[in-house]
């Protein structure tokens, strides 16, 4: 077995909880269960490791196997990585059947045609999801096995989830292979990124429930209040907007938890309003602006301003509807007819 597949393999079990690193190889196969019956699981994490490179070496792994491992520890642990959104278009209305093999094919050969030096490894889970681990090398070196994307492609939608490496530069051959193994004709960023890929998904997939506001709040309104009867009709006042504001809350947000979303981004565009006779602007041209949101966890955070104090409830639609706008956006920028970049099939 090569020193560096070992070392992989090494760094790969460190990774791992000591409680679960027995469940994880078993569910990686590569050792046999009289193999694993070896082990110490006990020990310290150093000798575990040192255990299971021995054992690798008497199987003779090379890197597809070391990598078949890493996308397991991934699946069980995605939140590690930072994924974003992108989804995909058709030209047409028309569906295809999905076959496995012809876009694995598609794939490599797409990406190897741009770059020689890369090692691409596939694994399909039971919903339906296409993980992909690609690591990158250079005309002149291997493919670094430290610095990996990952993709999840969801073969009946149009939705993609991926984690570039620290080498970006790759991202647009990784995007042009994507849209070409899949049949479709160009794919863009939809402006949304999380460590959360379940949250991601519940987003674009429509899996959680958040209601809509059609109202806006009504002011208070003023009472001649007796001065002996005024402290507890301001405490009553308080305990009424306290439970309105929840109820508005709960309205807008819905029941449950909200989707772990960290970064949301999407443009403005409106017209400037003025006075006529200051004549301010000489072309009626709309003012646009771009609109980012960050937060390690965007959406409760939003749910908890008017609670708080720190904001009317309800809250304006621009910040209630971020998870409607990131579903929608490839329909509005489709309307306005421009995109800042995307990747077409040629």
């Amino acid at each position: 077995m090569d020193v560096t597949v070992a070392e992989y393999i090494r760094r790969t079990v460190l990774k791992i909880p000591r409680d679960e690193i027995k469940t994880m190889l078993r569910k990686w196969g590569f050792l046999s269960e009289t193999q694993l019956q070896t082990i110490n699981f006990h020990q310290i994490k150093e000798n575990i490791s040192q255990d299971v490179v021995q054992l690798c070496e008497e199987n003779s792994a090379d890197i597809k196997q070391a990598a078949v491992l890493d996308i397991i520890y991934n699946h069980i642990y995605p939140n590690k990585r930072v994924w974003s959104v992108y989804q995909m278009n058709k030209t047409g209305e028309e569906t295809e059947f999905f076959d496995l093999t012809d876009f694995k094919k598609k794939f490599k050969r797409r990406l190897r045609s741009a770059l020689k030096n890369v090692t691409i490894n596939f694994r399909e889970y039971e919903d339906n999801a296409v993980w992909i681990r690609i690591a990158w090398g250079t005309p002149y070196t291997k493919p670094n096995q430290y610095k990996t994307s990952y993709v999840v492609y969801h073969s009946q939608t149009p939705y993609v989830f991926i984690s570039v490496s620290v080498l970006k530069s790759n991202l647009p051959l990784l995007c042009q292979a994507l849209v070409v193994a899949s049949n479709y004709h160009d794919i863009h960023e939809m402006e949304l990124r999380s460590h959360s890929l379940n949250s991601l998904k519940d987003i674009v997939f429509k899996r959680y429930s958040q209601n809509f506001q059609t109202y806006y709040p009504r002011p208070l309104q003023e009472r001649n209040v007796a001065p002996e009867n005024g402290d507890l009709r301001i405490i009553q006042e308080n305990r009424n907007e306290k439970e309105r504001i929840q109820r508005v809350n709960q309205e807008v947000f819905g029941d449950g938890p909200q989707p772990k979303l960290e970064f949301a981004q999407y443009k403005l565009e409106t017209m400037f309003k003025s006075d006529p006779k200051m004549d301010v602007l000489d072309e009626k041209e709309p003012f646009r602006c771009l609109v980012k949101f960050s937060s390690p966890h965007l959406l409760e955070s939003l749910k908890s301003l008017a609670p708080a104090g720190m904001a009317d409830a309800p809250l304006s639609p621009l910040l209630t509807c971020i998870p409607q706008k990131a579903r929608n956006y490839f329909k509005i920028r489709e309307k306005k007819g421009f995109f800042p970049e995307r990747f077409v099939s040629p």
